[in-house]
């Protein structure tokens, strides 16, 4: 994610729960690097703030009236926002990480956890890292682990360009950023990405994210 001009993240907040959201904005705005540029209440309504707003970060919480947050991140990734997600819930199976990571998000935290941790998240997934709740973590990561692709086999099958767009891909950048990073067509990104994805057996932006993870192209997975 490019640095702001003014060096702050802009971030939008998307709770139905106006005392929760007004507690992460003075959390938040207490930061130097950080600033909240908007509030929603309702999933439905993301994409046009996101639109409007132009923020760098969206938190947003899982379970909202009308569209929850998982529906909410595929309508954004659809659109080619280029805003990361940061997923609040209350939610501990994993299966919803999955969900979520699959979807297009980028982070993954439980409410019950310390307030600090919410600036720590928005903090991994700014610099383009995968954040994921430290008490859902080892069990995601084992999970992920036992479905790995023998390494070292995969420079012998992917061509530069095409493992270029897959690790774009795992970083959270949208198809849209990524053929202007690459300077090429969103259509050739997309034959990069399927070509890919067939070459190495993947279905869902979960595996391409767990052979990033397995190349160490996501660095640590931060479980903090």
């Amino acid at each position: 994610m490019k640095t702001p001009a003014n060096g702050k993240s802009r971030i939008l907040l998307v709770d139905d729960h106006a005392v929760l959201r007004s507690g992460m904005r003075h959390l938040i705005e207490a930061e130097p690097d950080m600033e909240v540029v908007g509030e929603g209440d309702d999933g439905a309504a993301v994409a046009g703030l996101v639109e409007q707003l132009r923020p760098d970060i969206v938190v947003l919480d899982l379970s909202m009236p009308e569209v929850g947050g998982a529906e909410a991140v595929r309508r954004l990734k659809a659109a080619g926002a280029a805003c990361k997600v940061l997923v609040l819930t209350v939610q501990e199976d994993r299966s919803y990480v999955r969900e979520l990571l699959e979807a297009g998000a980028l982070g993954y935290m439980l409410k019950r956890a310390a307030a600090e941790e919410l600036i720590q998240a928005i903090r991994a997934i700014a610099a383009g890292s995968v954040y994921i709740d430290s008490r859902l973590a080892n069990k995601l990561i084992s999970s992920l682990v036992e479905k790995e692709p023998p390494a070292g086999t995969l420079r012998e099958k992917l061509t530069g360009r095409e493992e270029q767009a897959l690790r774009s891909i795992a970083e959270g950048f949208s198809i849209k950023e990524i053929a202007g990073l690459m300077d090429i067509s969103v259509k050739t990104v997309e034959t990069y990405k399927a070509r890919a994805m067939e070459k190495l057996g993947l279905r869902s932006r979960v595996d391409i994210v767990r052979v990033a993870r397995q190349q160490g192209w996501l660095g640590k997975l931060d479980p903090r």
